[in-house]
């Protein structure tokens, strides 16, 4: 008899932190400086917030975009064991979980790419400012974020503690949704895509969104693959989350939800029906290199 349905944390099984790399962070953990800026997914977290708590998302995205190359050097946080670390509450459980599953999930992925794999760090913080170590400041209030310098998927847990408030089982996917969107800007970082494009970003500035829409349409098709390769742990109704979650997080529905006109120029995410392409794109060919089509177009 298989798992009760709408327990997707549990069918990802036990974490095992010989396998996982996690620390706790806070502020004045982190070194000087900002390289390459702190990841892409912000997005997500600020619509969720919108759409769930009311919270205006530029205010989520300001955080983010505010932040600077400082590094705040007060009182370490006291450090725990990563068992400690895992077990502080049933969603740093659930982290500890989704980031094994997508190691284990991407490692043979790249290997095979003939690149060389790395595991990111995933970061475990208490609620307040953060001190990333390579991306500069930042806040919980911006929600789970990837940053390239340090390979680090930043989360504070509490957010999903707030995020649990959703209705039925919506809130699981939604969190792995968000992990594994992070996760593919980490798999980005790994094969170089993310440099490329900042630099391409950087000698063309005026397709500098167009080029963020690619990029976030690749790591949710990325998403999608980890799905997809673990179709066996999931069923419809995770399935048809993950499509609502995608179409939620439309740039359109952002500013149709904030009573903005549709601008297409200023689209940094893609469309609800673009995201929501991207991740069936992942998800029904379980082949990371379906997701090479947003570069090769």
């Amino acid at each position: 008899m298989g798992l009760a349905k709408g327990n997707l944390n549990v069918r990802l099984g036990r974490y095992d932190t010989s396998k996982i790399k996690v620390r706790t962070g806070g502020r004045g953990t982190g070194r000087a400086g900002k390289a390459g800026g702190i990841g892409c997914g912000t997005i997500v977290i600020a619509i969720i917030a919108a759409l769930v708590f009311g919270v205006d998302p530029m205010q989520t995205i300001g955080v983010m975009q505010g932040m600077d190359g400082s590094s705040s050097q007060v009182s370490q946080q006291p450090q725990l064991s990563e068992d400690q670390l895992c077990s502080t509450g049933p969603y740093a459980d659930e982290a500890c979980r989704a980031v094994q599953s997508l190691n284990e999930t991407w490692e043979p992925i790249v290997r095979q790419a003939g690149i060389r794999f790395e595991q990111p760090e995933l970061v475990l913080y208490p609620p307040g400012p953060i001190s990333t170590q390579g991306c500069g400041n930042a806040s919980s209030a911006a929600g789970p974020f990837y940053c390239p310098a340090d390979m680090g998927i930043y989360i504070e847990t509490g957010f999903f503690d707030q995020l649990a408030q959703m209705s039925g089982t919506r809130g699981d996917f939604a969190r792995l949704y968000v992990m594994a969107h992070e996760y593919g800007h980490h798999i980005q970082n790994l094969t170089g895509m993310s440099a490329q494009v900042r630099s391409a970003q950087a000698q063309n500035p005026r397709q500098a969104n167009q080029l963020l829409v690619r990029l976030e349409l690749q790591a949710d098709c990325y998403a999608g693959v980890w799905a997809g390769q673990n179709r066996n742990l999931l069923d419809p109704d995770d399935l048809g989350e993950g499509m609502r979650a995608a179409s939620s997080v439309g740039d359109d529905t952002i500013q149709r939800r904030a009573g903005q006109r549709i601008n297409p120029e200023g689209f940094t995410h893609g469309t609800s029906e673009q995201r929501m392409e991207a991740l069936r794109r992942g998800l029904q060919s379980s082949d990371a290199g379906a997701c090479d089509v947003y570069f090769n177009s």
